[in-house]
């Protein structure tokens, strides 16, 4: 049973008309939305435990908006008076047989009154403004009277200051409640605002969808999270989403040779169907315009499979061609690779490098994508997949020539996390590992999904990480670029001082981050920057404007 299904279906009309003039009560704005602090006021009324009220809000809101609507509200009273009447509150209780349709609603301890207060205060509110529109038409009338009676009772320029005092008085801002145009209900809604206000005109004003990243759209704000695997062909990238998801998706195909020769978003869908590039990339409602930039070759590579399933209402999966090694680095690619998987770890939520054990060599080709993912540290995960194919003891050195492997790649003195398992639907091969092993792999794999389950619940802080780590790069964008036009002359040998300024690029970085006081690492790869640069006239590049850059 759905959240939708629970609300619409599975409540009587009586409840729907008191839980309707609930949420009047609950939207403290009456923008149709139950925010954080407006569900924190209601809900204690319901005199339940902190961490269960949590729960509630956690179930109802399963979509992580921020806020509940109003069949997300319903939903939330069921579970209250669920748990009121000694019910665990849980996800698996909107699958149980409980009888939502003629559940009684939660008692709620001081809400009839609260509400008769609120409806007084109205009353109250109404009459004292018809009680200070009277008086004020008195007063006027007052003052007019005595301004026929009395010419000399104006100020020196003529206007009466009895009656500006008053009007003063009655219409001051104390006497009436602001409301703020910019308030939000939705921290996605409050990012979407604060990109549109402040950081997209910085971004369009120097270019900066050129140089790094291309503008976002509502598509990309409201994107369901997104995990990333990356590995050599067969250490089964594919089998691990088959694995999560306990069935394959449309197009999937498993095999010891490179099956997966495209990346392939797998996402929620009606139906089940494959969906080809060129039109995923112009889907307004998707967040993969951005990919257009990497040409027809790429897209023609590119493809989106949708299929109805509960895991992927949370979650889209990313599956990606198989790295390449040995001889077949010598075939290149159509594409950029490394480019694109560059493009998606910036939009991913996590990203997962999967090893086996007969495959721990890292290819110069394997080099570059990890260094395209320079960063996103914080989102790597790395799997040891198919580890129930040696012994124990092989397995010991395999893991340490991994860690060796890593360590000269990831180039940071902090150690990787490495998970151990075998990610398939197949059993553990005890025979093998033995039953050490197989307590082993289990545990390893119960981190792993735990990661996994927490990714929903953390996503809407990585937006904020990520809209922040974007605004800083912006900022700094925009002061080389003004910086490259301050240097230019203002009429002659222009040509000259735009090749200097390109050879001595690192030298412009270095001066542009002591002069801002600005982190050496923030500052973008010197050689791609001057190889997106050389085809720009700097003259034309716009001046620091110090407001737009404050703003962010």
């Amino acid at each position: 049973m759905e959240i939708d299904s629970v609300a619409a279906g599975s409540c009587s009309k009586e409840n729907q008309i008191i839980y309707k003039d609930w949420f009047e009560f609950a939207d403290s704005d009456g923008d149709g939305r139950i925010t954080g602090s407006d569900a924190i006021k209601f809900f204690s009324m319901s005199n339940l435990p902190r961490p269960e009220l949590k729960q509630v809000w956690a179930i109802a809101d399963a979509k992580r908006q921020g806020y509940l609507g109003f069949k997300e509200f319903i939903v939330a009273m069921q579970l209250v008076s669920l748990a009121q009447t000694g019910h665990e509150i849980s996800h698996e209780v909107l699958h149980s047989d409980v009888d939502f349709k003629n559940m009684n609603p939660p008692v709620m301890d001081g809400l009839i009154v609260l509400m008769a207060v609120s409806i007084w205060a109205c009353i109250f509110h109404f009459m004292s403004f018809k009680f200070e529109y009277m008086l004020l038409t008195t007063v006027h009338l007052t003052t007019q009277k005595k301004k026929k009676h009395s010419p000399k009772s104006s100020d020196p320029n003529g206007s009466p200051a009895a009656d500006a005092s008053l009007t003063a008085h009655w219409f001051s801002s104390k006497s009436s409640k602001k409301i703020s145009l910019s308030s939000v209900t939705s921290i996605i809604d409050g990012l979407k605002r604060l990109y549109i206000q402040k950081l997209k005109p910085l971004e369009v004003a120097y270019q900066f969808n050129d140089f790094v990243s291309p503008l976002l759209t509502n598509s990309d704000f409201d994107a369901k999270p997104m995990v990333m695997l990356l590995g050599q062909y067969s250490t089964g990238k594919t089998t691990f989403i088959k694995h999560m998801l306990k069935s394959s998706y449309p197009g999937a195909h498993i095999g010891p040779e490179p099956t997966t020769d495209r990346f392939v978003v797998v996402m929620s869908g009606p139906d089940e169907r494959s969906i080809p590039g060129n039109t995923v990339a112009v889907q307004a409602d998707m967040p993969f315009s951005g990919l257009t930039s990497f040409g027809t070759a790429f897209l023609s590579k590119f493809e989106c499979s949708q299929m109805p399933h509960p895991l992927l209402e949370h979650i889209t999966f990313v599956d990606t061609p198989g790295v390449l090694s040995g001889e077949k680095q010598r075939t290149q690619r159509a594409y950029e690779f490394t480019g694109v998987t560059s493009w998606f770890a910036s939009k991913c939520d996590l990203i997962l490098l999967l090893f086996d054990p007969h495959k721990l060599d890292v290819s110069d080709e394997f080099k570059r994508v990890i260094s395209s993912l320079r960063g996103h540290d914080d989102k790597i995960r790395v799997v040891l997949n198919k580890a129930d194919q040696v012994d124990t003891q092989q397995l010991m050195r395999v893991y340490g020539a991994l860690m060796w492997s890593l360590g000269k790649v990831l180039n940071t003195p902090e150690v990787a996390r490495v998970y151990i398992g075998s990610f398939s639907d197949k059993p553990i091969n005890e025979a093998s590992t033995g039953p050490i092993g197989r307590e082993l792999f289990e545990m390893e794999q119960e981190d792993l999904l735990s990661d996994l389950k927490n990714i929903p619940k953390k996503a809407c802080d990585r937006r904020i990480n990520e809209f922040v780590k974007r605004a800083r790069a912006a900022k700094i964008h925009a002061y080389i670029i003004s910086h490259l036009k301050k240097e230019m002359p203002a009429i002659m040998g222009k040509a000259k001082a735009q090749q200097k300024l390109m050879d001595n690029l690192e030298d412009v970085f270095g001066k542009v981050q002591r002069e801002h006081h600005l982190p050496k690492g923030d500052f973008p790869n010197v050689d791609q920057f001057r190889e997106v640069l050389s085809g720009y006239n700097f003259d034309k590049f716009e001046k620091l404007k110090p407001k737009n850059v404050a703003d962010c």
